[in-house]
């Protein structure tokens, strides 16, 4: 069962989505909670920076002015969070190194990473809507990540949309999702695509299998033709999916998980939160 969850905070809406999921989840599982801002020492205070003679005094000012933003952007994040928690306990954390190295090392302390699909974690603004440093977590870390869109909530009304593609990944994700107790008593779709429908059905009646086992209410729902990301994105549109989980696969024998990829795809268009493990 899910005991532990960490949600990284900052000022964007996907963040702000992602706190409020983060609780929700928190106050129906009991899991403790930890709220972690992200300061990025490295970046505001660099002491590795070249400096042409006579610029100290300017990198000095700039680096101040740097650390003195970042420390109100925290400041903020961690008020609104504070306005956001009601009566629900939750830990703050407050992590000095560059986003990608501080959210591995705290999210390896608990079950769950729940991350705003925008979040910019004090960088500028991210690229394609999908935050940079999601693709870190997914190949260096060993936790699954809940991505939550902007404006997504997290509720306990509709469908889970399970994609499974027989992966190791997949496998992962699935096992998870199964033993944090993410179903939450809901119905679980399980979409397979393949190029027939005899193929894709056998591939998704083995993930209903292990879930069945699990007590979970899985069913299958095979899918047939090319480009699977599309074919699961009109699914969860036409089920209202509450929920979709994936696992993050390679393309091409490439360590490329983000860019340019069918898992891309999915992180950047779905509109409900996506459960997603490497």
């Amino acid at each position: 069962m899910l005991r532990s969850i960490l949600v990284a905070l900052d000022d964007t809406p996907g963040a702000q989505s992602a706190r409020d999921a983060a609780f929700a989840l928190a106050r129906r599982t009991g899991a403790a909670l930890t709220a972690a801002v992200v300061l990025d020492n490295p970046h505001t205070r660099s002491d590795h920076e070249f400096v042409p003679l006579g610029g100290a005094a300017f990198k000095a000012r700039r680096d101040e002015a740097l650390a003195a933003r970042a420390e109100a952007d925290a400041a903020a994040a961690l008020a609104a969070c504070a306005a956001a928690a009601g009566e629900t306990p939750y830990t703050e954390l407050r992590l000095t190194d560059a986003p990608e190295p501080a959210l591995l090392r705290a999210g390896a302390t608990h079950d769950l990473v729940v991350i705003g699909r925008d979040s910019t974690l004090g960088r500028e603004q991210v690229e394609d809507n999908v935050a940079p440093v999601i693709e870190h977590l997914l190949m260096d870390g060993a936790r699954p990540l809940l991505v939550v869109p902007p404006g997504a909530t997290f509720g306990t009304e509709g469908p889970v949309l399970v994609g499974y593609d027989a992966s190791l990944p997949a496998m992962a994700a699935l096992q998870l999702f199964a033993l944090l107790g993410l179903a939450e008593g809901s119905l679980v779709r399980v979409a397979s695509a393949a190029a027939d429908r005899d193929s894709a059905v056998a591939m998704a009646e083995e993930a209903c299998t292990f879930l069945r086992r699990h007590g979970i209410d899985a069913t299958p729902l095979p899918l047939v033709g090319g480009r699977p990301a599309d074919l699961l994105l009109a699914e969860a549109e036409g089920l209202g999916a509450r929920l979709m989980v994936l696992g993050a696969f390679e393309e091409s024998g490439l360590r490329r998980l983000v860019t340019g990829s069918a898992t891309h795809v999915l992180l950047r268009d779905a509109r409900c939160p996506v459960f997603i493990h490497h």
